[in-house]
């Protein structure tokens, strides 16, 4: 980036004027971090009295991590707009981000991109509990890279910047609201026809087992030593998240209900025996006459959404199920 702002430079130079207009030598927004408008989708950067700015709704930046080698790609054009901007003291946000932009300091020079290709490739900002290891999702940072790019200048001529030359605008770091995950000991049975599976809701959160060993995992009997099944496609282990208050009646109708609608679906990866991860384990003791008290846990267990994926640490309670003799 270094050595095509550089020639954008030198181009200033070259054409800078002997009537007040400011003559640049050096141009490097390398080491100046990104910024957000708080009022408007638009992205830029600040160096001296140089000014960086990419005009993108922020629906380009998805919520999930892009494919390793596979960033997205969007075409400058239309509301998605690139512009360099020379002024003749230090800009701030307010020649930006307000609805009235601030007249001063004064634009010197603007050029504006007419076409290129913008690629975002996108990951997960991650937090660690250290104490349970559980991981939470708390953003994305998406790098963002101009390619094949050309711009207008104000004499109507153009600059391009093809094939290896790229600008790299920087990364945008979007903070997103972490799983709630906040789920009490108590999980039930489904109540729903000739349904085994096991549920703990929280409000607007659903986590649901779905077991095929159900039979083997809940006997009426004490253990003494925990009962396993390995997570699998007949062995199931799904989190939602809804847009509103969800209970066991909505997964017991005939057909999907209309609300609440589902916001976010999370599954469990498979088990791998060989290496102990992935693993239900069931815990039974008698709780009174007639009653057996199932407590179950989730063993390194990884959930998985698209590309992006979460830890929720070596050892999870998920809750306690009573079940009949």
């Amino acid at each position: 980036m270094k050595r095509i702002l550089g020639l954008l430079a030198i181009v200033l130079f070259m054409n800078a004027c002997d009537d007040g207009e400011l003559t640049v030598e050096t141009i490097n927004f390398d080491d100046v971090p990104v910024q957000k408008c708080s009022q408007k989708e638009i992205l830029y950067k600040i160096s001296d009295s140089k000014m960086l700015i990419l005009a993108i709704p922020l629906e380009n930046f998805r919520t999930d991590e892009t494919p390793e080698g596979n960033p997205d790609e969007v075409e400058i054009t239309g509301n998605i707009q690139v512009v360099y901007r020379q002024y003749n003291a230090a800009p701030t946000s307010a020649n930006i981000c307000d609805l009235v932009t601030s007249a001063t300091p004064n634009l010197i020079e603007e050029w504006n991109a007419t076409s290129g290709t913008i690629q975002i490739t996108s990951t997960a900002i991650k937090s660690v509990n250290s104490i349970t290891g559980i991981t939470q999702i708390t953003g994305y940072k998406h790098y963002i890279v101009f390619k094949d790019i050309t711009f207008l200048r104000p004499d109507g001529s153009t600059q391009a910047y093809l094939g290896e030359d790229t600008f790299v605008f920087g990364n945008y770091n979007a903070t997103i609201s972490p799983l709630a995950f906040g789920f009490d000991e108590e999980a039930s049975k489904s109540t729903c026809d000739s349904d085994n599976r096991i549920f703990n809701f929280n409000s607007s959160e659903a986590f649901i087992l779905d077991l095929a060993d159900y039979a083997n995992l809940f006997q009426s009997s004490e253990t003494t030593t925990p009962r396993i099944a390995y997570i699998s496609a007949t062995n199931k282990v799904n989190y939602r998240l809804y847009s509103g208050t969800i209970n066991n009646a909505y997964f017991c109708a005939a057909s999907v209900p209309a609300t609440p609608t589902l916001a976010q679906s999370w599954i469990a990866n498979n088990g791998v025996e060989a290496e102990g991860t992935g693993i239900i384990e069931v815990t039974t003791i008698l709780a009174s006459p007639g009653f057996f008290e199932h407590t179950i846990r989730l063993k390194k267990v990884t959930m998985t959404k698209g590309n992006s994926n979460f830890y929720m640490g070596d050892d999870y309670l998920y809750g306690k199920v009573i079940t009949p003799e």
